[in-house]
């Protein structure tokens, strides 16, 4: 799915989703307002953003921008992994490595996503899962390096 897409799917869910100047975060979200930077070098970018924010809009409660507080830094943690199974779930995993991506760069370009936000859904799925994790016919290895490997 596109960010014009996702923007539409947002706004269709009851969500208002604007771009504007922001300074000190890519996204914010205030009830059912979001706001996306609109500086962003890309759509890809914004789609990764704009996901993040939903995620907050169905997991979050209240202001969570204090992270010193751990309350504060679970809700940003499970609307980040709602993001994150919605945009590269195991099975998109196993897709991009079924369509020979060959490196990180390649499986974020596939999957329409930046390598940022890949990276940080590996981490997630590593304290998820632990060294790795059964899906189907494969192993995802998350340590000690990241690897699809065919079970058969």
């Amino acid at each position: 799915m596109t960010y014009e897409e996702m923007k539409t799917a947002a706004q269709e869910a009851g969500l208002v989703v604007k771009e504007k100047p922001l300074q000190s975060s890519n996204g914010r979200i205030n009830g059912n307002k979001i706001a996306i930077r609109k500086d962003l070098p890309s759509s890809v970018h914004k789609k990764c953003v704009l996901l993040e924010e939903v995620g907050h809009y169905a997991t979050s409660m209240g202001n969570i921008l204090n992270q010193s507080d751990a309350n504060n830094r679970r809700q940003e943690r499970q609307a980040r992994g709602w993001a994150y199974n919605r945009l590269i779930g195991l099975d998109d995993i196993v897709r991009a490595y079924e369509r020979h991506c060959e490196d990180l760069s390649d499986m974020a370009e596939y999957l329409e996503v930046t390598e940022e936000f890949l990276l940080e859904a590996l981490d997630f799925y590593r304290e998820k899962y632990g060294t790795g994790v059964r899906f189907g016919e494969y192993y995802i290895s998350f340590e000690p390096f990241f690897t699809v490997i065919p079970e058969n």
